[in-house]
């Protein structure tokens, strides 16, 4: 199975460290401001376009945040706050570049030489350096952030990701630990120590993702670590009903993988071929170019007796990934 991850380098986005507290709701008499319909009253207010900026920043929708970040930026360059958010989301974008890392590095630094002590810029400068491969200067501004405050939540999930990228666990666990003792609910470092407890074929994986699932009981990427963590560690039916609830789901890629763990529970570990092949046909449905599940497909035909079709499917797996080697050699055998 292949892990995928969501969170690439460390924090509360897709990429980089980022504060992740919960966004602040500006309340006006009896309920909260419409930041859409005041933007479009007043679309030039880099204010109001900083506030929903960094409110589309903390729930992830950063083409969204970069759309409000820019233009805050374009309209007052002098403004700390859009210069530091801009600087946020370049440095957090999932396919960012080595430019749009360059442009945050410089942006950083231009907020800590007027503010020295923003703890942000100094653990957003930080993750750019990491990113450049450059772990002296990470730590050393993760250091300086951690002197100005040493209770700082941010900086010990970054000092977390550099040194998973070290290969230092023991070190890394250590760091996300001490993130969570800053802040209990958070997330990101309970799904973190998942991967790196799941990495190490540790049952403590389940318990971590567990704690992360409560907290973001929406996040189906979650769900589907700790399904696999239950389903390696023999928890079958706890990962059974996890996986009967992501493939009831709509976002595709978690249906289609809902479905083929049910499939591959069925087949690997209660010999039922007929039910196990059910679930790949139906993953397959969902998501036809899933190559393990023409695989495994391939292997109940095979089971059966079904030369033909196990064939057929191990060509449909080859099709899609030339380089997958277990079907061309499950072919050549039965050839």
């Amino acid at each position: 199975m292949k892990n995928l991850l969501f969170l690439f380098v460390v924090g509360c986005g897709v990429a980089s460290l980022t504060s992740c507290d919960e966004p602040e709701q500006v309340v006006i008499s009896e309920g909260p401001i419409d930041l859409d319909s005041l933007i479009q009253a007043h679309p030039d207010s880099a204010a109001l376009l900083i506030e929903r900026g960094n409110n589309l920043f903390k729930l992830y929708e950063l083409d969204l945040a970069m759309n409000d970040a820019a233009k805050a930026f374009r309209l007052d360059s002098n403004n700390l706050d859009a210069r530091l958010l801009y600087a946020e989301v370049l440095n957090n974008r999932e396919l960012r570049s080595v430019e749009d890392v360059d442009i945050a590095q410089r942006h950083y630094k231009e907020v800590i030489r007027k503010q020295p002590k923003n703890l942000k810029a100094l653990v957003g400068l930080a993750a750019t350096y990491g990113f450049q491969q450059d772990f002296e200067k990470s730590f050393q501004y993760i250091n300086e952030a951690l002197r100005i405050n040493p209770k700082y939540r941010d900086a010990y999930v970054l000092k977390g990701t550099l040194y998973r990228q070290l290969g230092n666990m023991d070190l890394a666990k250590s760091s996300y630990e001490t993130a969570i003792q800053q802040d209990p609910e958070f997330f990101e470092a309970y799904f973190f120590l998942g991967q790196i407890y799941q990495s190490e074929n540790n049952p403590l994986c389940i318990e971590y993702f567990t704690t992360a699932l409560d907290l973001r009981p929406h996040v189906l990427e979650v769900k589907y670590q700790l399904a696999y963590s239950n389903e390696v560690h023999n928890r079958l039916d706890e990962a059974a009903q996890l996986y009967r609830e992501m493939a009831s789901d709509t976002i595709e890629f978690y249906v289609a993988r809902g479905l083929f763990h049910q499939g591959y529970i069925k087949h690997v570990y209660i010999n039922n071929i007929d039910s196990a092949m059910y679930y790949y046909k139906s993953a397959l449905q969902s998501e036809p170019r899933y190559v393990e599940a023409w695989y495994n497909l391939g292997l109940c035909y095979d089971l059966q007796g079904d030369k033909t079709n196990a064939l057929k499917s191990f060509g449909k797996a080859l099709t899609y990934n030339p380089d997958y080697e277990p079907a061309r050699r499950e072919s050549d055998r039965i050839r």
